[in-house]
C-alpha cells in the first residue's frame, strides 16, 4: 500500500513542476481550445496551462478523500482503500497524459490537432480501457461501501447481492475495457470518442438491470 501511495503522490504533483519549467519555453500565446474539427477556436495565455496541474491535484485530493471514506466503511482489512488508490493512479495517468499532450501542442502552436502524430482521443481512451480492465479485475474484492464499485439500491441490499453485482460489474468493466482499446486501434478523433463513450453508456443500463435482477432473487 505504501508504494502505491508514493506513486499516487508522484503522479499527482508531477505535472506542476513540469508545467512551471515548460512556461519558460512556451510562446506567450498558445492554442487554448479546439473544436470538434480539431481546429483552434481560441488562443490564450501560456499561463492557462497551469489549469491542468491544478485540476490534477484537486482530483487527486478528491480520490484520497474517497479512499479514506471507503476505508472507514470497511470493517476489516484495507481492500477498499487499496482499490481506490489504484483507481486514482490510473485516473491521474489520464490527466498527466493530457498535460503532456497539450504542452506539446502549445509549444509547437499546433493549429490543427490532426497534424499531431498521436491522437489525444486514442491516448485517453486506451488508458481508460486499461483502467477499466484493471478496475474490473479488482471489483470482486471490494467490500460493501457507498462510494466505490457497482453501487445501486439493489446491489447494496445485502452481502450476497453486493458480491454478485461486483463480480458481474467486474466482468462487464473488463469487456468494455477490451472493446474500447480495440476501438482505439481502428478509429481516431471524434469517431474514437463516440464509439468509446457508446460502449460505456451501453453497459450502464445492463449493469444496473443485473443488480435489480439479483436483488429480486436474493
Amino acid at each position: 500500500m505504501k508504494n502505491f501511495k508514493i506513486l499516487f503522490y508522484i503522479l499527482m504533483f508531477l505535472p506542476l513542476p513540469i508545467t512551471l519549467i515548460a512556461l519558460v519555453f512556451l510562446p506567450d500565446q498558445i492554442p487554448a481550445h479546439y473544436g470538434f474539427d480539431n481546429q483552434v477556436t481560441r488562443w490564450g495565455s501560456k499561463y492557462e496551462m497551469l489549469l491542468f496541474p491544478i485540476i490534477t491535484i484537486i482530483f487527486g485530493l478528491f480520490m484520497l478523500g474517497i479512499s479514506k471514506f471507503s476505508s472507514n466503511q470497511e470493517k476489516t482489512g484495507t481492500n477498499n482503500e487499496k482499490i481506490c488508490i489504484i483507481a486514482g493512479i490510473l485516473s491521474i495517468i489520464i490527466f498527466d497524459a493530457m498535460t503532456g499532450y497539450f504542452l506539446y501542442t502549445a509549444f509547437h502552436k499546433v493549429e490543427n490537432l490532426s497534424s499531431v502524430p498521436v491522437d489525444i482521443n486514442q491516448i485517453v481512451f486506451i488508458i481508460l480501457g486499461i483502467f477499466m480492465i484493471v478496475t474490473g479485475n479488482l471489483m470482486p474484492k471490494l467490500r460493501m461501501n457507498s462510494v466505490m464499485g457497482l453501487r445501486t439500491h439493489w446491489s447494496m441490499k445485502n452481502e450476497v447481492t453486493w458480491k454478485k453485482s461486483q463480480r458481474f460489474g467486474g466482468i462487464s468493466f473488463m469487456i468494455d475495457g477490451i472493446l474500447i482499446i480495440l476501438v482505439c486501434c481502428f478509429t481516431k478523433d471524434f469517431n474514437c470518442f463516440l464509439w468509446s463513450m457508446g460502449i460505456v453508456l451501453l453497459s450502464i443500463p445492463i449493469d444496473i438491470f443485473y443488480t435489480y435482477k439479483v436483488a429480486k432473487q436474493n
